[in-house]
């Protein structure tokens, strides 16, 4: 069994004390290019077979890299950089308190479609009526990366066959999708992903290098570790810590399930909510000092409390029209729930709703049990409900169409929110009642994920540009960090008692955290 994964970041100023007083083990070495020179950028990964966890860093500028304090155990470990062939070993096994040497030569490759992020497919794939509905009508919960490039070709019928699927099972979400869409989208499939696909490497089309963005120094000092799910297509929106250790994963779709992380093992306990007749569509789980688990089914409309002691769910189904989107609990046990806006009181059973807020989307509790959400219908707005009178009082950003997404307090009472769609960060002083925006790199930087660490700095995942970025407020400087994987996709970061910042990346069906490795 593995150790407490606690001991797996392996940051150099940290202190910790282990059971047993052992140490772990760590790789290091240099990652070369394919003229011996020292690699810049490459991820080296380390993955544990049994326990599905995978250890992410990057090489320095002089190309050395070190995977500190891995448990025990049997490795295969992989360097790679877009644009180049992977360099992989396997079976490399990890001594208690044993140092390996690995270095590492990356020969020149091509750059896939599965490589890009979402900004550059977005600009590169060819255009045509079938583009347009894919990413109008399908790529909310995924884009072309995971699901499509990185497939094997598939001739029209098993492209239509897969739109089919999607449309059969995922009703809540397919409903506009017309047989008109679905036949345009098989074409554009079929044509640029088939087998007799004749669609370049991205890297040989005109605009490519333009698209490619620097990497500076401090965005190398990173490390990443995430655990993949036992079973495909589990679809993990999130990982929300509970007071055991353990980390609650909802699965969205039609996995209709919860998930309980066990990190010392990795290990994934899953548990069915009763809804089981399509696509439920969990969006967010959140544990309670209590040990319950409360859930939110966008598809369903029903909040749902996993009992640690029956260890079953009950769901509540809200009859007042919506999809229950996040799920958060105040100090008093009162149940807040986003989509058409709600609280639920398990003390009576009852829901109370708010006519005034039709669609919202993030919630976030602050000190005083009031439930602030975000709403993505007017495209520019955020809001709060008193907790004891139900007042409503909505604020307007200053950017037009900010289109707010994931909401978080620092500890001084601030509101920090993403806005996805004017590429911002927004910060809410309920004080003064006023705003300050921050704006972010990149072409199009798509705050989605947002969380505020221990030292008041915001984390945010940009959807479309494929990294992590964290903004320090205290000089508005800006760094991003690099993914190890494309089409991150993540939705929502949670803090745990540690300082690491969890997150689910649905698309690469994983769920971990990350940290600098210099605590900088």
């Amino acid at each position: 069994m593995m150790r407490v994964i606690t001991r797996i970041l392996g940051l150099t100023v940290l202190s910790l004390s282990f059971a047993n007083g052992a140490s772990d083990g760590m790789i290091s070495g240099t990652v070369k290019g394919p003229a011996g020179a020292p690699f810049r950028g490459a991820f080296v990964q380390a993955r544990n077979p049994e326990t599905r966890m995978t250890v992410s860093v990057l090489s320095d500028s002089q190309g050395r890299y070190q995977v500190r304090n891995l448990p025990p155990g049997a490795y295969e470990l992989r360097a790679k950089a877009i644009g180049y062939g992977d360099d992989q070993r396997s079976e490399v096994n990890v001594a208690d308190g044993k140092s390996l040497h690995m270095d590492f030569s990356l020969q020149n490759g091509k750059v896939r479609w599965s490589d890009l992020t979402s900004h550059q497919g977005k600009k590169l794939l060819p255009e045509g009526k079938g583009k347009e509905v894919l990413m109008g009508k399908c790529f909310a919960c995924h884009q072309f990366q995971s699901r499509i490039a990185a497939k094997a070709p598939r001739n029209a019928a098993g492209w239509a066959a897969g739109i089919e699927m999607m449309r059969r099972t995922i009703k809540y979400r397919m409903r506009n999708v017309t047989d008109a869409d679905a036949a345009e989208m098989t074409a554009y499939l079929t044509k640029h992903f088939g087998p007799n696909s004749e669609l370049p490497s991205p890297s040989d089309m005109p605009g490519y290098s333009e698209l490619v963005r620097p990497v500076s120094d401090e965005a190398l000092n990173m490390v990443y570790v995430d655990f993949e799910m036992p079973v495909p297509n589990r679809f993990p929106w999130s990982a929300a810590p509970d007071n055991k250790g353990n980390f609650w994963i909802p699965f969205f779709g039609a996995a209709n399930r919860i998930g309980r992380l066990d990190p010392a093992t990795g290990e994934v306990e899953e548990f069915a909510v009763p809804f089981q007749e399509n696509a439920a569509g969990v969006h967010s789980t959140f544990p309670t000092p209590d040990g319950a688990v409360w859930l939110g089914e966008q598809g369903t409309n029903r909040i749902g409390r996993w009992d640690p002691v029956t260890r079953k769910i009950t769901e509540y189904v809200d009859t007042d029209g919506g999809g229950k989107v996040t799920v958060r609990v105040n100090q008093e046990g009162i149940v807040w729930g986003s989509g058409k806006l709600s609280r639920f009181d398990p003390k009576t059973g009852q829901f109370t709703h708010y006519p005034e807020i039709p669609s919202s989307y993030s919630i976030a509790i602050d000190k005083d049990g009031n439930a602030w959400f975000s709403v993505l219908a007017d495209g520019n707005s955020i809001g709060r409900a008193d907790a004891k009178s139900g007042k409503v009082t909505r604020w307007a950003p200053p950017t037009p169409n900010a289109y707010p997404r994931r909401m978080a307090f620092d500890s001084q009472g601030f509101l920090w929110f993403g806005e996805y769609r004017s590429g911002k960060i927004g910060r809410f002083d309920p004080k003064t009642e006023t705003f300050q925006e921050y704006p972010l790199p990149g072409a199009n930087p798509t705050p989605y994920a947002l969380n505020v660490d221990r030292n008041d700095r915001i984390w945010y995942s940009s959807m479309d540009m494929n990294v992590v970025g964290r903004l320090d407020p205290k000089t508005g400087k800006v760094i991003e960090y690099p993914f190890p994987y494309s089409e991150n996709t993540m939705r929502e970061f949670f803090l745990d008692s540690q300082g690491r910042m969890w997150f689910g990346s649905p698309a690469n069906n994983r769920v971990g955290y990350f940290m600098p490795s210099n605590l900088q």
